[in-house]
């Protein structure tokens, strides 16, 4: 199996088109005709990912947060970031990154969290265009099948992604039951404003900020953050589910071990 064949049924489910202006998405390093027996499935390119992707001898790294964002103009010792490209190449593992294509086309993260969820009569937080005939956006807005209340849901949120805390903006601030609720996979910030102008009650996201979560309750919006890690790790799961129905016993799929960026002692 060659890593272009791969790539595309990757881009066949999510193209590098539905994907923001500012991402960077693809194939970040190594060869393309690269041949692949074993990927490794992973959030990030961290150090400790990259350095279990040599161990297994992986052919290939496929994460959800690409490695590189910015020009890169030296690639040596000497960074961070430039030092796992190096180990990557020199272990002769391409690398591929799926971000905000996946988190925006249809069936993908948008719609596999609100259906984690239990969200209904969705429609998306920020439309971005058609794939086909099938609207693709990030994030999501639905009511929920049952009303609940806020402390309810925040449970709820935990045991959907499998979470040991979430942080709860508007607990005994906001009006419960809460019926109408969004949610965005990763840094959702930017989608305070539709989530409020979509009548949602409650926003699920990550990496909210101090007065992103008490402005939002001044405005009758609970959040519920439950990290950016938090949310987007059914990205391995899925990925891993889909290459196995895509390519079966061709492939050996490995998932990244969790590695939770932060915790609470």
């Amino acid at each position: 199996m060659r890593c272009s064949e791969i790539i595309e049924r990757l881009r066949e489910l999510a193209p590098e088109t539905c994907a923001c202006e500012w991402d960077n998405p693809g194939l970040l390093a190594g060869r393309h005709d690269k041949e692949v027996k074993r990927i490794y499935i992973a959030l990030d390119a961290t150090d400790t990912v990259v350095e279990r992707a040599v161990a297994m001898k992986a052919d290939m790294l496929l994460t959800h947060h690409p490695l590189i964002f910015k020009a890169v103009k030296q690639v040596n010792d000497q960074n961070f970031i430039t030092r796992r490209i190096l180990r990557l190449i020199q272990a002769d593992i391409s690398y591929f990154a799926m971000h905000t294509n996946f988190d925006s086309a249809p069936g993908c993260m948008a719609d596999l969290a609100a259906s984690r969820l239990g969200l209904r009569d969705c429609e998306h937080l920020e439309l971005m265009g058609e794939m086909g005939e099938k609207p693709y956006g990030i994030g999501k807005i639905g009511s929920l099948k049952q009303p609940m209340e806020l402390e309810q849901l925040a449970r709820r949120v935990k045991e959907a992604f499998g979470l040991p805390f979430v942080v709860v903006y508007g607990q005994n601030q906001v009006p419960d039951p809460v019926h109408r609720a969004a949610i965005c996979p990763g840094a959702g910030g930017s989608e305070i404003e539709r989530a409020i102008a979509g009548g949602a009650q409650v926003l699920v996201t990550g990496d909210i900020s101090h007065h992103q979560g008490i402005d939002s309750v001044a405005r009758n919006m609970a959040v519920i953050d439950a990290g950016h890690y938090g949310l987007e790790h059914i990205f391995i799961d899925y990925m891993a589910g889909f290459l196995e129905e895509q390519f079966g016993r061709d492939l050996e799929l490995v998932k990244a071990l969790p590695e939770w960026p932060a915790v609470v002692l």
